[in-house]
């Protein structure tokens, strides 16, 4: 994706380029301009030019000398928060008010130019994007050549969004993977120490078993980056029979009572009808162990989390409600995105590698369901799945 976003920017900065190239050699004033004949041959293809200019994606603005604006596209104006009629003869700074904007197109009418480009944000939408400025060169090979001269400055402003959040992903991914491998690795290490250095049964018998606890803590950690992988390359396969819910709701429930009652959590299992679907039992449990983990790390002592199977008309439904310190409203359009993690300070060490809720959601859209969550701070959290089911029993 990334690189595809690269090369349609690329593609329509070239086709600006060109295309303003023609309309600015055109339109000088000291041109004589071509012959008639040739004008009206190359009359046709200039109008498409002008068209696929001012419908490109990208932003175009083009300066004179004097940085005042000679043209610029519906994008650019959209970008920069103006009116092209209105932005039209006016400075670049009135039109587009940046400093480091107008430093970079001063040093380009000196023939400089930028490696790294400007990232700005939009003025309509909550949007970046990453502008280039370069000096427009007539006559010379290049703005090194002694017989050009620069004529103005092409302004090209490309939308990063998806681009900058696909690095900040990355960037997160890192930062949370390795605090989680780093957190059990240094455990692991720790107790074996320890036993090392004490040579008896007694610290064997007490270190060792939290020593595989911190081992299934991390091959966890690792299946749900193999499952991530294989569900992003489409390489999710389902072993499809008919499953009562409440069947395999039930035996995870009970093994994770020991957890919930060690942390005074009540766990619950409610089944009000029970209804039969098509699915993976074994993709179908590891929604229900993601949920339940999930509500019960975020629950404090005294709370309750409570696993609810019902019916909706054709849909079975699953509900996982805590009584939790839930989720602020900001981050819950995003909570199912993968390495995505509610602010660790606030979450006080409960956050995970932020995979948990995305390998959810794509096993639930795998058996052509939807899943939804609805949160309040410190009152607690739900998550909704819903299912379409084969046979429901009133």
């Amino acid at each position: 994706m990334v690189a595809d976003l690269v090369a349609l920017g690329t593609f329509a900065a070239g086709v600006a380029s060109g295309a303003l190239a023609w309309q600015w050699w055109r339109s000088r004033p000291d041109s004589s301009g071509p012959a008639e004949a040739e004008v009206q041959h190359h009359h046709a293809s200039d109008e498409r030019f002008d068209a696929l200019v001012r419908a490109l994606p990208l932003g175009v603005i083009m300066l004179d000398r004097n940085l005042r604006v000679r043209f610029a596209n519906r994008a650019a104006g959209a970008i920069f928060g103006f009116e092209r009629s209105v932005a039209r003869g006016n400075h670049l700074i009135t039109a587009a008010p940046h400093i480091e904007l107008e430093q970079r197109a001063q040093a380009a009418l000196k023939g400089e130019r930028f490696g790294t480009p400007l990232v700005i944000s939009g003025k309509s939408v909550n949007r970046a994007y990453a502008v280039n400025v370069y000096p427009l060169v007539r006559g010379g090979d290049d703005e090194q050549d002694e017989r050009a001269e620069v004529t103005g400055v092409l302004v090209l402003a490309e939308d990063q969004t998806d681009l900058l959040a696909l690095e900040r992903a990355r960037q997160e991914f890192l930062t949370n993977v390795s605090h989680e491998l780093r957190t059990p690795l240094s455990s692991i290490k720790l107790m074996l120490e320890t036993v090392e250095q004490a040579q008896d049964e007694e610290a064997s018998r007490i270190f060792l078993p939290q020593v595989l606890v911190q081992v299934d803590r991390l091959t966890t950690l690792v299946q749900r980056l193999l499952e991530q992988a294989r569900a992003q390359s489409g390489k999710m396969v389902l072993d499809i029979q008919e499953i009562d819910l409440e069947e395999v709701a039930r035996p995870i429930v009970q093994s994770f009572e020991p957890q919930a009652a060690s942390k005074g959590v009540e766990l619950e299992l409610r089944c009000l009808r029970p209804a039969i679907i098509e699915a993976d039992e074994h993709r179908l449990a590891q929604i229900f162990v993601n949920l339940i983990d999930n509500a019960l790390r975020y629950t404090h002592e005294g709370g309750s989390v409570t696993v609810t199977i019902d019916v909706q008309g054709a849909y079975a439904v699953l509900q996982v409600r805590d009584t939790g310190i839930g989720i602020p409203y900001k981050d819950i359009p995003y909570v199912f995105e993968r390495f995505y993690v509610v602010d660790r300070s606030r979450a006080r060490g409960f956050s995970g590698a932020g995979l948990g809720l995305s390998i959810v959601k794509e096993i639930v859209e795998a058996h052509h369901g939807e899943v939804a969550v609805d949160s309040r701070l410190a009152r607690g959290t739900t998550f909704t799945i819903k299912i379409p089911a084969v046979s429901v029993e009133p």
